[in-house]
């Protein structure tokens, strides 16, 4: 393997290969003017189906199936490959180009709210603290394995996802560096949850629901293909969760929407009504040419 050394000032080459080169730069803003398209509900959501907008529509499905009408949604697909999410609608929503956005029109002005763990406070207690207990412990729970997530993932998917699934070449040092932490934090999940039914205790609550796209995902091998290379079998706790949480209703349903991978069947690729996921799956709806 050639050494890389690196230059005294770095600069930017747009021909640095990768899944997502096309669109990633070093700079924050709009690049062309795209307004967002607005729904009928009060709840539009600018999303696409990865982990990170999966906790979203999972808990809005959630919120749906515990009788919170006020929770129907508009979900909108952002294709980040072609760089929608630089899109000067976008851009407000999120100034980090980064998905889900969540527009709630129901306020005057319209709120926006970004990053995926405010987006699920926000809905949580708009619904009368849904899946977010209201008891100091399992409150605190709740928060401490929330943002546990927010923190430990980008090792998961940023670090392990892009080495071992996406990176233009393969190299024997980042993969192992982040596959030793990516089996830590699995052994850390295993642990917890050998001693507790769901990440806050006896309740499941936003932390599951922000935990399982990425690490019931992996268990599940939905993600990456690495379960064999991750020997996952080792984690017998978090695949009993994961496997759990995967038989909701709500989570098979959060996880289609604005979903663009995968079965036709399991793609959803806009939201606008619960009929949809009987109507407008992919396999159901004729694919558009860009």
């Amino acid at each position: 393997m050639t050494t890389y050394t690196p230059p005294k000032v770095w600069t930017w080459d747009k021909a640095n290969g990768g899944q997502f080169a096309n669109v990633n730069r070093p700079t924050a803003g709009a690049q062309h003017e795209t307004p967002l398209p607005v729904g009928k509900h009060p709840l539009q959501l600018h999303s696409l189906g990865t982990p990170n907008g999966q906790k979203v529509t999972i808990l809005l499905e959630e919120l749906l199936a515990a009788g919170h009408t006020g929770a129907e949604y508009d979900a909108w697909l952002i294709n980040i490959g072609k760089g929608d999410q630089f899109g000067s609608g976008f851009v407000a929503a999120n100034p980090n180009s980064k998905i889900p956005a969540l527009m709630d029109r129901s306020t005057n002005p319209p709120t926006r709210v970004f990053e995926s763990a405010s987006i699920l406070v926000y809905l949580a207690e708009k619904f009368d603290n849904a899946f977010l207990p209201t008891d100091h412990a399992p409150r605190t729970e709740t928060f401490n394995w929330l943002f546990w997530q927010m923190g430990s993932a980008p090792f998961l998917g940023g670090g392990f996802g892009h080495f071992y699934a996406y990176a233009p070449e393969k190299f024997e040092y980042p993969i192992n560096r982040y596959a030793m932490e990516v089996k830590r934090q699995l052994d850390v999940l295993n642990q917890h949850l050998a001693r507790n039914e769901f990440m806050a205790g006896s309740t499941y609550t936003i932390a599951d629901i922000a935990i399982w796209p990425w690490y019931g995902g992996v268990v599940i091998g939905k993600a990456y293909n690495a379960a064999e290379f991750l020997s996952v079998h080792e984690y017998e706790h978090v695949i009993r969760w994961a496997s759990q949480l995967a038989a909701r209703p709500a989570v098979k349903r959060g996880r289609m929407v604005n979903k663009t991978s995968g079965p036709l069947e399991e793609q959803l690729h806009e939201r606008h009504d619960a009929s949809d996921f009987d109507t407008k799956t992919a396999d159901k709806v004729p694919a558009t040419k860009d």
